[in-house]
């Protein structure tokens, strides 16, 4: 890790061109990879619009009613 992070540009520079990089940290492992590479991997994800159209969203236990309290006054 200290490797790589003394020549970080080098890293990230042979994950665009070369594809993943593999940086550890005694047992623990990363991968560091060009936005291009995690893009294919993630697949399509949608946008914030067409996620509450699909209608899939979970909201049982949710309380979605307004509150029709007045508002706070405020001093001008």
């Amino acid at each position: 890790m200290a490797d790589a992070k003394n020549r970080f540009s080098e890293l990230v520079n042979k994950a665009l061109s070369g594809g993943p990089q593999q940086v550890s940290r005694r047992e623990d492992r990363v991968v560091v990879l060009s936005d291009k590479d995690y893009r294919k991997l993630a697949g399509k994800q949608p946008d914030f619009i067409e996620f509450l159209l699909e209608g899939n969203l979970d909201t049982n236990g949710v309380d979605l009613k307004r509150d029709k309290s007045h508002a706070r006054k405020v001093d001008l």
